[in-house]
């Protein structure tokens, strides 16, 4: 159950599909797939571009500041706390917060901004794209889902160019796949 290399290494592919709730059935046969064990999905966004060209994001599993700093915060002043009575809560509380809301700040998991950003710019208005970073892929399993959702595009990722061609043929996507138009991803965009 791992991708044609025979190694975990993470996937990001992005797909447009003509309506949202095509989007939306697609990443919940993806995390049935997970769920069963035949892949793991690490991120998950969702561009929509509406016919006027504005676009909105959801992302699933990026770090926000505020429930970072809280988490790292309440933690920090436990432990503070136990070493060091109620000053060392304040003080390992204060600390740990500020430093969970600057990694929140610092650190992007998973499908990074700029690759999101990128997006915005690439998708067609009318559509909504799903960016999907995983590993330990069971590809056979991958391709018959994508099967069942003809019409839909793949606009960019880190594939190799074999499975590129594999997915549009999958997507009844007539477009054949060269280095010119496999729309890589941003150079700091998960390495493949």
């Amino acid at each position: 159950m791992t991708d044609t290399t025979g190694q975990a290494e993470q996937r990001l592919a992005a797909i447009s599909f003509p309506d949202d709730l095509r989007a939306v059935e697609f990443m919940t046969a993806m995390t049935r797939l997970a769920r069963d064990g035949r892949l793991v999905v690490r991120d998950a966004v969702f561009v929509v571009k509406d016919q006027a060209g504005k676009t909105y994001v959801r992302e699933t599993k990026d770090l926000e500041t505020g429930r970072t700093a809280v988490g790292t915060g309440v933690w920090s002043g436990l432990f503070g706390l136990l070493l060091g009575g109620p000053v060392g809560m304040l003080v390992a509380g204060g600390i740990g917060a500020g430093a969970g809301a600057l990694t929140a700040k610092i650190v992007d998991v998973g499908v990074t901004d700029e690759f999101v950003a990128q997006l915005r710019g690439m998708v067609q208005p009318g559509t909504t794209t799903l960016a999907l970073l995983a590993d330990e892929i069971d590809t056979d399993a991958v391709w018959a889902e994508l099967e069942r959702f003809e019409g839909a595009r793949y606009i960019a990722g880190n594939l190799p160019l074999d499975a590129i061609q594999r997915v549009r043929d999958a997507l009844g996507d007539k477009a054949s796949t060269t280095a010119d138009n496999a729309f890589p991803p941003p150079t700091d965009a998960p390495a493949t």
